[in-house]
């Protein structure tokens, strides 16, 4: 009997350490993958397979976006409508194995809701690179399409 109560405190704790490394990994303890406005740019000139996906809200992704941009429209990522929008072309992200560049207005916490709910939902995180400062901060307007965009 002392044999089987010395194990099950072993087994107790085996069984609470596969369920905390099992489990997804909390948005507080991801790191967080970018790519700069020149390696992005980069990356276009040559045609390099990507998917660049865009949150930005449908007036300012009518106003300017990058070029080949998927147009998402659930910037802030902060409620299950905004995350419905995501899911929506989820299937396209992970139907392909190529990098995906979220661009949001500023790069900032809607860029890195997005990377959460799309770690969460599958997609690899060595897929996923947030475009640094966002839309705001694009510097190459040769490579932008929308209304206000000459």
């Amino acid at each position: 009997m002392r044999r089987m109560h010395s194990r099950l405190p072993v087994a107790f704790l085996a069984a609470i350490a596969i369920c905390v490394y099992a489990a997804p990994m909390a948005a507080s303890e991801r790191s967080y993958n970018y790519i700069t406005p020149e390696d992005l740019k980069g990356r276009i000139h040559s045609g390099a397979p990507m998917q660049v996906l865009d949150i930005q809200v449908e007036e300012e992704f009518s106003r300017h976006h990058i070029k080949g941009s998927l147009p998402t429209y659930a910037y802030p990522v902060k409620s299950d409508a905004d995350r419905a929008k995501l899911d929506a072309v989820y299937d396209r992200l992970a139907s392909t194995s190529d990098p995906v560049v979220i661009v949001c207005p500023r790069g900032g916490g809607g860029a890195k809701r997005t990377y959460d709910h799309l770690a969460d939902r599958g997609i690899p995180e060595d897929r996923m690179l947030i475009l640094e400062k966002g839309q705001g901060g694009w510097p190459y307007p040769e490579l932008l399409q929308g209304r206000q965009v000459r």
